[in-house]
């Protein structure tokens, strides 16, 4: 079973949310929080596999629980869930280590599958946010100094994992691609974000984006 966190100060919110997630078999929800403090108690006490937070929170808001999460319960993958898509929150919820960022206008059947994936350590981000997210970070940080740093000790064969990582493709499709079984890829990938600093593939995908690697697409 996945286990899941909902942090939302909006009781009716939460309770819709956790309609919508129980309706799938691998699903449970065993903690909902009103604050980004109590998020973030919630995951250092309890085995929870995904944390979907809210940013506005009373107490401490939802970008400063991801970080929160992040240093302190490592094996919660943190998904926002918020009604806010400006460049700068998704910017600032993924440095915080944030694996994805939805909106809530996302319809039933993709919030669920949303959390299925992030449960796995894929990253998901709405389209609209994705689109601007990559827009940016292709128009202003391509072959940065500081990106560029960060890869350099990368073998050639985890520069072509994390190259194909920014393009959003998953552990399976990449194996394919390169030629490679999946389990090698899963270890690649541990490796490019032990090496770059990254906290989970969506900072490495942006990371790939800054570097310039998929120039060479």
């Amino acid at each position: 079973m996945i286990r899941v966190l909902i942090a939302d100060d909006e009781a009716l919110m939460r309770t819709g949310i956790r309609l919508i997630l129980e309706n799938a078999d691998d699903i449970e929800v065993v903690a909902e929080a009103g604050d980004g403090r109590e998020a973030a108690a919630a995951c250092r006490t309890q085995d929870v596999d995904v944390a979907l937070l809210d940013i506005q929170m009373p107490v401490r808001d939802g970008i400063a629980a991801a970080e929160d999460i992040t240093r302190l319960s490592p094996r919660t993958n943190v998904v926002m869930l918020t009604a806010f898509g400006e460049e700068a929150s998704v910017t600032r919820a993924l440095r915080a280590g944030a694996n994805g960022y939805l909106l809530k206008d996302t319809g039933p059947t993709e919030l669920i599958r949303a959390v299925q994936l992030a449960a796995k350590g894929e990253p998901v981000l709405a389209p609209r946010v994705t689109r601007q997210l990559l827009d940016r970070h292709v128009q202003s940080g391509r072959g940065t100094e500081s990106a560029l740093h960060r890869i350099a000790e990368l073998t050639p064969a985890e520069r072509d994992v994390l190259r194909l990582l920014g393009t959003g493709l998953s552990n399976s499709e990449i194996a394919d691609r390169l030629y490679l079984s999946a389990g090698t890829v899963k270890a690649h990938i541990s490796r490019i974000l032990t090496r770059t600093g990254c906290a989970n593939r969506v900072q490495a995908a942006v990371l790939a984006h800054d570097a310039g690697l998929l120039d060479d697409n």
